[in-house]
């Protein structure tokens, strides 16, 4: 089962980050401590020409990170056909201890690379690369996150077996079920609602007050974060219900199926691209000060906010069309 091309393309892909960023350490620990732009020492030009080539060939390691979640649930969802009991991604992942763990360590990656790229960029429009020493030391900071990924991926693919009996979503995304999942799915159907427009809304506002002003630059991010957590449980409480209209089916991988016609990707892409977008304002919020990036830092900070608007909004939007569709009537007028 490990060499189905998919499962080679992750590991691969994973694999290679990992190489690459772990090459990249000792140049990152030695540009932390010795890197002076006002310099003109042969050291100094030398990390400088350095410099150039490892951040575009990590921009294509992290540009890689963002690709491969997607990757992987895609995958996730493509194998459950080989398992007993499996119905969607959730019965590929249950197969063995660390298929959801492989899942909530390749999501803090793609979060972490989307920050990373962004003060990549910001750190590259300025003339004396104020941000240098923050990038590569967010760069050491982001290594063990990708090689736990890349351990539980390895782990996951190699233990997996298809005499396998799996258990299927609707044991895991039940009101019965003691989880994070079946917890959402115990939310009613109208505070569910609440909390999941709600959220979307603030978020939307707070980003929307950043592009006009500059400020609230951390409520952005929190309120991006806030937003991420309230749209996956409203996903799992009453969105998913609309789209299989039945009122108990859960299931927030399902959505992803081609039975379904993919309208989950709907929802997460642009669900996904706004909280990194919000998560980057505020993680560009303590630069705000430096003369450099004073021309620079501003408007991407608000573009960076438009995106967030934009994702929350259109996520929204996608969850009130399935809503409006569906046959299912889950709050009697």
């Amino acid at each position: 089962m490990l060499f189905q091309p998919a499962i080679i393309a992750l590991l691969l892909a994973s694999g290679t980050g990992l190489a690459l960023l772990a090459a990249a350490a000792p140049f990152a620990w030695e540009l932390i401590r010795r890197w002076d732009i006002a310099s003109g020492s042969e050291r100094q030009l030398r990390l400088e020409r350095r410099t150039y080539l490892m951040s575009t060939l990590l921009t294509l390691v992290f540009a890689s990170q963002l690709l491969a979640l997607l990757l992987f649930v895609f995958n996730a969802d493509r194998m459950a056909v080989m398992f007993v009991g499996a119905m969607c991604a959730v019965g590929a992942l249950n197969v063995d201890p660390f298929g959801f763990p492989a899942l909530a360590s390749q999501i803090a990656v793609f979060f972490l690379a989307a920050i990373w790229l962004v003060i990549n960029h910001v750190d590259s429009r300025a003339s004396d690369y104020p941000l240098v020493r923050v990038k590569y030391a967010l760069l050491l900071a982001i290594l063990p996150v990708v090689a736990l990924t890349f351990t539980l991926q390895l782990e996951y693919f190699l233990n997996l077996r298809a005499d396998v009996i799996t258990s299927c979503c609707g044991s895991l995304f039940s009101s019965e079920a003691r989880s994070l999942g079946g917890d959402a799915a115990a939310l009613p159907a109208r505070p569910a609602m609440v909390l999941f427009y709600g959220t979307l809304a603030a978020a939307v506002a707070t980003a929307l007050v950043h592009v006009r002003s500059g400020r609230a630059a951390w409520l952005v991010a929190g309120s991006a974060a806030a937003a991420f957590v309230a749209a996956l449980a409203g996903i799992v409480s009453f969105v998913s219900l609309y789209v299989y209209e039945h009122p108990h089916h859960h299931c927030p991988f399902c959505i992803l199926k081609p039975d379904y016609d993919y309208q989950g990707y709907w929802l997460y892409l642009p669900l996904f691209t706004a909280a990194a977008a919000g998560l980057a304002v505020g993680a560009l919020r303590p630069f705000a000060g430096i003369p450099s990036l004073a021309g620079i830092l501003p408007a991407i900070s608000r573009r960076l906010a438009w995106f967030a608007a934009g994702g929350f909004t259109a996520c929204a939007a996608v969850a009130t069309f399935m809503v409006l569709r569906s046959r299912l009537i889950l709050i009697g007028g």
